[in-house]
């Protein structure tokens, strides 16, 4: 399978300059000037929900990188449970919005992996837990 087949990459972004398409002025600067942590990315994804399992995608494991630069562009890699997941779009616009409202965040990229495929393994505990709890054997 060939490498653009295996990834998707969407990038948003947000500066001060005028955005033509929604012809507003967006400035999305951190108060104190301070970057965002992986940490605080991470946890910013937990409103994220796959639709067909009702878990965020953190604790789902299929956030696999989430880096920001100093320039306050961040880089998420991440997975789908199967790659005909037919909800992608939405996990990926929903990804982007949650990333972006994260004080200090000017651009977003979510690219979607395939390798290494997701599995139950890499789950957090919590997320095996809320699996447990909808019936789910992991």
């Amino acid at each position: 399978m060939s490498e653009d087949v295996k990834n998707t990459e969407v990038t948003t972004e947000v500066n001060t300059e005028v955005n033509t398409e929604a012809n507003t002025e967006v400035n999305n600067t951190a108060s104190d000037g301070a970057l965002p942590t992986s940490e605080d990315l991470l946890e910013a994804l937990k409103v994220v929900k796959d639709p067909e399992i009702p878990i965020n995608v953190v604790d789902l494991g299929l956030i696999y990188r989430c880096e920001i630069d100093e320039e306050g562009a961040v880089e998420v890699d991440m997975t789908l449970t199967s790659m005909g997941c037919p909800v992608q779009d939405m996990i990926q616009a929903d990804a982007e919005m949650a990333v972006m409202q994260v004080e200090g965040v000017k651009k977003v990229t979510v690219e979607f992996v395939w390798s290494p495929p997701w599995s139950t393994e890499i789950m957090t505990d919590d997320g095996k837990k809320q699996m447990r709890m909808f019936g789910f054997s992991v």
